[in-house]
């Protein structure tokens, strides 16, 4: 199901013109950068413990960041926080998520430390998925950070007085524009793993791939009820970081579809709450400089401008409509893709996301 190699332009063929097309938009990705370089705040006078989730993209780019904007950082796996503490006495600890890879005696941990009169912070950024967990989690923390809109007065209803909405972000010294062999050039994306809706919607889309040079990745794709046809298209498994920006960086499009929000066999969302919020995805793909095509959530608008940023669809026939205009409107998609960078670059990296996290940290607020 490889694209054949055709011949444009005055009898060039077409890889030579991919080629050329992508080197002119590095440039322009480069001047870009150039020009938008983001900016580090002041440094906090404060010694901070950083606890880890264990998932490479955002806690690179939160321990990255925190380096830049602390006096002493220190970082420890979720196993010995309460021996790190004790024995370093930071003023302040943030848990990142506190799920998945943290042990029974988290909580026991984190009421050891705060005992010690350390306050203790936690960034949720697996909302709405995991309630039933995060209902429980909340309460044992000082302050209460995030990433969806959706569960603030959820927080705020059990009883902790300090929730703050922090958006996601990410890490441009991972996700960025680069030169890219041809074994990552797609006209299509998409990576994830294959929940109900994204099943639903390539199912959708099967007659409407053929002849086009696409990718799926992720786990669980076995979903698909048409696998067999789409399975040509798609890797099974986990991509790293690293290789997941060389697969954004060298497509044409990159689809974006949310995981869905609603209880099942893929969620612990037992308070039902709905995902208002975007995943980090949307800043991943923007910041490697690729158009983007993605679902709508609702706080998308206060981040990236639909139709100047990025694309939206609400079905597969507005996706089928934008995919074939935008792979046929090279200018019009390289636009999107310059304007997308350029937007996460000046607000939506780790450095200028947390100096907000930390205000409230030394603020007490």
């Amino acid at each position: 199901m490889k694209a054949v190699k055709t011949k444009k332009r005055g009898g060039l063929p077409r890889d030579y013109r991919d080629g050329y097309l992508q080197g002119y938009h590095l440039g322009l990705c480069e001047a870009v950068k150039r020009l938008n370089t983001p900016e580090v705040g002041e440094r906090q006078p404060l010694k901070l413990m950083y606890v880890p989730q264990g998932f490479q993209a955002i806690d690179t780019g939160v321990a990255e960041a925190l380096r830049l904007l602390v006096s002493e950082l220190i970082i420890c796996p979720p196993e010995t926080m309460l021996e790190v503490a004790s024995r370093e006495l930071p003023e302040a600890v943030l848990v990142m998520n506190g799920l998945h890879v943290f042990p029974e005696n988290h909580l026991e941990q984190i009421t050891a430390i705060r005992q010690l009169g350390i306050p203790a912070a936690i960034w949720f950024v697996d909302d709405p998925y995991f309630t039933e967990d995060t209902s429980v989690i909340c309460r044992h923390y000082d302050y209460v950070f995030t990433h969806e809109l959706g569960c603030v007065e959820f927080y705020r209803s059990l009883g902790t007085a300090s929730v703050h909405y922090l958006p996601l972000c990410v890490n441009p010294q991972m996700f960025y524009p680069r030169h890219t062999g041809p074994q990552y050039h797609y006209d299509v994306v998409f990576i994830g793993n294959a929940f109900r809706n994204r099943t639903e919607l390539f199912d959708e889309l099967v007659p409407f791939l053929r002849g086009k040079k696409v990718l799926i990745a992720g786990g669980f794709w076995e979903r698909l009820a048409h696998f067999e046809e789409l399975s040509p298209y798609i890797r099974e498994g986990f991509i790293p970081p690293e290789e997941t920006a060389n697969y954004y960086s060298g497509a044409k499009l990159v689809i974006n579809i949310h995981r869905p929000w609603e209880g099942g066999m893929d969620n612990r969302n037992t308070f039902q709450l709905p995902s208002l919020s975007i995943n980090p995805r949307t800043y991943e793909i923007s910041a490697c400089g690729t158009m983007q095509l993605t679902d709508i959530r609702q706080d998308l608008d206060i981040h990236y401008k639909p139709g100047r940023d990025l694309e939206t669809f609400a079905s597969a026939d507005e996706l089928k409509r934008k995919i074939d205009y935008y792979l046929n409107h090279d200018k019009e998609r390289r636009q999107y893709a310059l304007r997308g960078l350029q937007t996460t670059l000046r607000r939506h990296t780790f450095t200028s996301r947390l100096p907000h996290l930390l205000g409230v940290l030394t603020s007490r607020g």
